[in-house]
């Protein structure tokens, strides 16, 4: 049994790299999930502070995931109408079919809300969508560090009880 959990929980921790790209997949959170399944293996002993750092760090980052496109949109000079763009953008965007919609979607969604309802400037409507884009871009890049923080933690702790698990 514990060679399952071993083989599920790096596969988890595989697609949860795979999800800091695909919107569709909560990357961190399967992440997670294969750190959890390690220690429910009988050869690693349970260590509750580490399983509530790592949740912990989770949370804020899955939140963080969010606020930060439209914390970008503000700092490039948009208004409320681009933030609240930028987070339906981001919904439609991943809910809808179209390719890369998760990328095209807070763009599109915090231009037309500068342009439609904001300032009627282009360039500003432009600045404050690059804004939202720059802001997916370096939410994507923190999960992604996380994710292979993850990946570190779980190696390490299999190299640390491999007498066990092998």
């Amino acid at each position: 049994m514990d060679a399952l959990l071993l083989i599920i929980g790096f596969i988890c921790m595989l697609i949860g790299i795979l999800g800091c790209f695909l919107p569709v997949l909560p990357g961190l959170g399967i992440s997670w999930l294969g750190i959890v399944l390690l220690y429910f293996t009988t050869a690693v002993p349970a260590n509750y502070w580490i399983l509530g750092i790592t949740l912990l760090i989770t949370v804020v980052i899955s939140v963080l995931d969010y606020t930060i496109p439209a914390r970008g949109t503000k700092h490039f000079g948009g208004t409320k109408y681009g933030i609240w763009g930028t987070n339906i953008g981001l919904i439609i965007g991943i809910l809808s079919p179209i390719p890369f919609g998760f990328l095209i979607g807070p763009f599109l969604g915090a231009f037309l809300g500068e342009l439609f309802f904001g300032s009627k400037n282009h360039g500003r409507a432009l600045k404050a969508a690059s804004g939202s884009f720059i802001g997916f871009l370096a939410s994507t890049f923190i999960q992604f560090l996380v994710c292979l923080l993850f990946l570190g933690l779980f190696i390490s702790l299999v190299w640390q009880y491999k007498e066990a698990l092998f």
